[in-house]
């Protein structure tokens, strides 16, 4: 790194995670395009997945990556019984918790 120069502050795994499930719903929201929140989704996805490997090894980034993706499935019947943002707020919480859990608490 040259002289004067600094890194990109790194951003925790658990918000990236909790932001790729909430935008992606109010992406897929507000747009009424559900692939744009699919995309939304999909990118913080990739990028949350990118530091649980680096953080903490392959087999917890792919335990975390099936919960993310349970996480986006469950929500939808628990909208059916709480309502489509507490349900999206609630999984989004959870994965949080668990990708800091899991990965952010063992990086600081």
């Amino acid at each position: 790194m040259a002289l004067g120069t600094t890194r990109p502050a790194r951003v925790p795994s658990a918000p990236v995670a909790a932001a790729g499930l909430v935008g992606g719903y109010a992406v897929a929201r507000w747009t009424k395009r559900r692939e744009l929140g699919g995309a939304v989704l999909a990118v913080a996805g990739a990028a949350a997945g990118w530091q649980w490997w680096r953080q903490a090894g392959g087999r917890t980034a792919g335990a975390l990556g099936v919960a993310y993706v349970g996480a986006f499935a469950g929500s939808h019947p628990l909208a059916k019984k709480v309502g489509a943002w507490p349900a999206v707020f609630s999984v989004a919480g959870g994965m949080a918790l668990a990708s800091w859990a899991l990965a952010d608490r063992h990086s600081a």
